[in-house]
């Protein structure tokens, strides 16, 4: 369902600045590329100086009824949905309607350790409430509709993690408890609090809260792309997420709400420095973000196979917001690009080009490697003619072949290089190389 947050990495970048219509010309191109290789469908934009002016959008809304994607096309948040529920919080803090002490065992006391939790523990994610989505058994409900009850019940057969307040680890079940929270102090559905405290004061037409995907009404349904078709996923009830991510919206909308959020027309700009309480790079609903010497706020998300960023920069007076309804690239290189460009700064378009390995060939991986003082395996298989990893404990990935021996995965910036010989690959993940042996 929501995924767990990542950060941008900082980068090196060239001084040389070119014009603006020539890098804006050539991001277009950047995304274009992206698009005609199968690596993205979805939608860009950026802001500097504080108003939008780049949009790029590529790909189809529906696959199925061949219907382009534009720029008013909703698209499901994820994560990012977090950041809105973190701003209602701080507004029911400043309507004196909670206080970020304010224990969770005022409104669930059936939740182990609640008397300890407090609202500030959830918007830190620093509670040890147990992650309801790391569980298999998500994928057995996530489809069907659940009630307050039913995923309060979920929450609280887990057993908790670790002791409130040690220690920072994502959790999803924190921020559905936030929105269950705030329904009961406003007495109001999460739904009309996004209507009436976000998006009507900034004018938001677009964002609100999701329920089933209409196409007919300009919704993108999210996608893979596998073996030359693209594949529909399925699709998690709203009913689910809730606070945690079910939040639907443009990139220009998120544009409007995070440069909002800066400028003080959601909540006071006290209230906003609250928010930017980080420890361990995250605050209330909001990510710590690096880029060069700037330090940035924000968040990323995904749902299905929806990915998203939102992320704005205060010393550079830019943001960028990404939202895309399939995905086989980096977002994080997505990001960077982004403020590259922003920033007036050049970027590298990347080679796609692609080397066929056959079936009888990639028989020489397949098989499980482990690593010295590593408790991770690998399982290298094929499916469907397609190499493909997966990780002890995660899911799988398709390996792309870029040589005879070498693989990447873009998605998550993954090259892996095999030694048949050995019987062993290196995997290089963020400058991290690590060798893998065929037990």
């Amino acid at each position: 369902m929501i995924k767990k947050v990542c950060f941008l990495v900082a980068v090196s970048v060239s001084s040389f600045a070119f014009s603006q219509n020539n890098v804006r010309e050539k991001l277009s191109n950047y995304f274009d590329s992206l698009h005609v290789h199968h690596k993205v469908m979805g939608s860009f934009a950026f802001a500097d100086n504080d108003q939008t002016s780049f949009i790029k959008v590529v790909g189809f809304s529906d696959v199925e009824k061949l219907q382009k994607a534009n720029m008013n096309t909703q698209y499901r948040v994820g994560s990012i949905s977090k950041t809105f529920t973190a701003v209602l919080v701080m507004k029911a803090v400043e309507d004196k309607k909670l206080a970020i002490s304010t224990k969770l065992s005022q409104f669930f006391p059936e939740i182990e350790n609640a008397e300890k939790i407090t609202i500030e523990n959830l918007l830190q994610h620093r509670t040890g409430i147990h992650n309801l989505t790391d569980e298999a058994e998500y994928l057995q409900y996530n489809t069907q509709t659940k009630t307050e009850k039913d995923l309060v019940g979920i929450i609280k057969k887990y057993k908790s993690d670790f002791n409130p307040g040690i220690k920072f680890e994502y959790s999803n079940s924190n921020y559905i408890l936030l929105g269950f929270i705030l329904e009961k102090v406003y007495k109001k559905s999460y739904a009309e609090l996004i209507k009436d405290k976000i998006a009507k004061p900034l004018k938001l037409t677009l964002t609100e809260v999701g329920g089933k995907i209409d196409a007919s009404k300009n919704q993108a349904k999210s996608y893979t792309y596998r073996n030359g078709t693209y594949h529909l996923s399925t699709e998690t009830d709203m009913s689910i997420p809730g606070g945690a991510g079910n939040i639907i919206s443009t990139p220009t909308e998120l544009l409007k709400f995070i440069l909002g959020l800066e400028h003080g027309k959601l909540i006071t700009k006290e209230s906003l420095k609250q928010m930017k309480n980080f420890s361990d790079n995250y605050g209330y609903g909001l990510v710590k973000v690096p880029f060069n010497q700037y330090s940035g706020y924000g968040h990323n998300g995904g749902i299905d196979e929806f990915k998203s960023f939102l992320y704005y920069f205060p010393d550079l007076k830019v943001a960028v917001g990404s939202l895309t309804n399939q995905s086989d690239y980096d977002n994080n290189q997505i990001a960077i690009n982004m403020l590259k460009i922003a920033s007036g700064q050049d970027f590298q378009i990347p080679n796609f080009k692609s080397f066929a390995v056959s079936e009888v060939e990639l028989q020489q991986f397949v098989g499980i490697y482990s690593a010295a003082n590593i408790p991770v395996k690998f399982d290298i298989f094929i499916k469907d003619k397609t190499l493909m990893a997966q990780a002890t404990g995660q899911s799988a990935f398709p390996l792309e072949a870029t040589s005879k021996n070498s693989f990447k995965f873009d998605m998550a910036g993954i090259v892996v290089n095999f030694d048949p010989s050995k019987k062993q690959f290196r995997i290089i993940q963020g400058g991290i190389e690590t060798i893998f042996t065929k037990e």
